[in-house]
């Protein structure tokens, strides 16, 4: 299949359609799940940013571009049947105060964080459109944008960019008012700038720079646990800020 009839099925999943069996969209590469995220956002976006993580602080990094029309604000009910799984991740997210084009070098840290002008909480919704979710291929869950469901956004933080070290992060996650998840450090990638100063070139080398206004979130503080229905759900990055959200039927 072209990555357009592959991205087809995938958007037939996430309108409703049945769930795609990983074995009928797996790529045959890392370029191939990502031609299949260009050809689901080419039908579903605009992009309005990205997500960007690694499984350790040595592995290659992965991202996904995030659909405009899955951002939302701190307070946002989610309902439906497309909310299956409900797997929530605390996160550090950041916005860009302007374009970066890194001209095909792996930019510095202090280049890094000079195009980003905020730091937001976040709360990640994991979805998956695969029939055997998270435990389908993981280049199929590349393609699935990383399983992607929705980006959850509070405020901004008067804390700079530049000041955030992911191996000091303290996060929590609670449902119903009980802490389910509280960690110090627990973002396995370890170094945001890594993560942003490899997702800006590689972005670049793709003819889709980042662009000023978008947001980019950099992978769970908290590992990833299943949110129940009809309760809050809080999400809070201590020195950050909170952020919440509830799903119903």
């Amino acid at each position: 299949m072209t990555p357009q009839q592959t991205a087809q099925l995938l958007i037939s999943a996430r309108t409703g359609g049945p769930a795609a069996p990983w074995r009928d969209i797996l790529p045959a590469d890392r370029a191939g799940a990502y031609a299949i995220q260009d050809a689901t956002l080419a039908a579903i976006g605009p992009i309005a940013g990205r997500k960007v993580g690694a499984k350790s602080p040595q592995a290659e990094p992965h991202c996904a571009p995030l659909p405009a029309s899955g951002i939302h604000a701190s307070g946002v009910t989610l309902t439906g049947p497309a909310w299956r799984w409900r797997c929530m991740e605390v996160e550090v997210a950041f916005r860009l105060g302007r374009d970066l084009d890194p001209q095909g070098r792996l930019l510095p840290t202090e280049e890094v964080a000079a195009a980003f002008d905020a730091v937001l909480p976040a709360m990640e919704v994991v979805e998956s459109r695969l029939a055997e979710g998270h435990v389908a291929d993981p280049l199929a869950q590349l393609a699935d944008l990383q399983c992607h469901g929705a980006l959850v956004l509070g405020s901004p933080s008067t804390l700079a960019p530049a000041q955030v070290d992911l191996r000091m992060v303290e996060a929590s996650l609670s449902f119903n008012g009980t802490v389910a998840a509280h960690t110090r450090g627990g973002n396995p990638a370890q170094d945001a700038w890594r993560l942003l100063a490899w997702l800006a070139l590689h972005c670049a080398q793709r003819g889709q720079p980042l662009r000023a206004g978008q947001i980019v979130t950099t992978g769970s503080c908290t590992g990833m646990l299943n949110a129940p229905l009809g309760v809050p759900v809080r999400g809070e990055v201590m020195g950050v800020g909170a952020v919440e959200l509830r799903f119903e039927p």
